[in-house]
């Protein structure tokens, strides 16, 4: 059955829409109210993403009226993106082309493979065990040992973070929740929806309210104020979305509030790599954000866990 004729989905489709078409008010409206350099630099960077958000939910949708394929493809092109973007920025040299030909054009297909035919022994540890331990042995074959722990540290971490992380967003798809059979894309709905909402309500609480920096020499834009009612208010609305979920309402308030600490935690460290980096993104591929690696990295973090949250409690 289509995804998107179930009735759930599409309320969830409806709300996101809704939330979009304020969004694009807003926008109209403070660009004819807001006069000041300051503000006029919030409001293009808000119609931007708004804009950006769009393009994002059309995609997601489209995905989603596919079936499990267009889900598994669409995160696999993700993964091919934000590991292009991570690798980009990570020094490498010749010696290493060949490793990163196996990561980019072997490794990527085999995982969203494994999540497509619904593999799990393998799934779990084709990267963190095989891609592991081949990765190395290629680089080292290469002869070049110069900073060698370093480069091939930086391909791994990009394969774990960009790839293996992510694909258990689509993998969602494979669970087999008792009096929840089929309904998995209803899980990879709610676990973009409340991660991406924490993201969202993070920025607008901390551009509106925002005073207390938490880590000013990693995440300068964080602060107490928005973090704290991002997270919390995201936490909230993915308790009151428990009924497209096997979730109770409590229980889905406390996988909300983990899921988002995760996402927070993401967005920590990618930026620290970005700061170590001297970048202020990792891409320019989506319009307000960055790149898709900027987008994504609160899932990256937050995926994993889900699943086997998930699948440890409800299968």
């Amino acid at each position: 059955m289509n995804p998107l004729w179930d009735r759930e989905i599409l309320m969830l489709l409806g709300g996101v829409v809704g939330l979009l078409a304020l969004g694009t008010t807003v926008g109209l409206v403070l660009d004819r109210r807001v006069t000041s350099d300051a503000g006029r630099a919030v409001v293009v960077n808000l119609k931007a993403r708004v804009r950006s958000w769009w393009v994002m939910t059309a995609a997601f949708a489209a995905a989603l009226a596919t079936g499990g394929v267009g889900s598994v493809i669409l995160f696999g092109l993700l993964s091919f993106i934000a590991l292009r973007e991570f690798i980009t920025l990570t020094p490498t040299r010749r010696a290493d082309h060949r490793t990163l030909f196996w990561a980019f054009f072997v490794f990527v297909p085999i995982q969203y493979i494994l999540v497509y035919r619904e593999w799990y022994g393998l799934f779990a540890i084709f990267i963190p065990v095989y891609a592991f331990l081949f990765v190395p042995v290629r680089s080292a074959l290469a002869g070049d040992t110069e900073d060698f722990l370093a480069r091939t540290a930086k391909i791994q971490w990009g394969l774990m973070i960009a790839v293996y992380c992510v694909s258990h967003a689509p993998a969602l798809l494979m669970l087999q929740i008792p009096g929840y059979d089929g309904e998995g894309a209803k899980l990879l709905l709610y676990l973009v929806i409340v991660v991406q909402l924490s993201d969202v309500l993070q920025y607008v609480f901390g551009k509106t309210l925002g005073r207390r920096r938490i880590l000013p020499k990693v995440s300068p834009n964080k602060t107490w104020e928005g973090t704290l009612g991002g997270i919390g208010t995201a936490t909230l609305i993915g308790a009151l979305l428990w009924w497209a979920t096997p979730f109770s309402p409590w229980a889905a308030a406390a996988i909300a509030l983990l899921i988002n600490l995760a996402g927070f935690a993401g967005g920590v460290c990618l930026s620290a790599i970005k700061r170590d980096l001297g970048v202020k993104d990792f891409g320019t591929l989506i319009e307000g954000h960055g790149g898709v690696l900027d987008r994504i990295d609160s899932l990256c973090f937050a995926a994993p866990l889900f699943f086997h949250v998930v699948r440890y409690f409800y299968t």
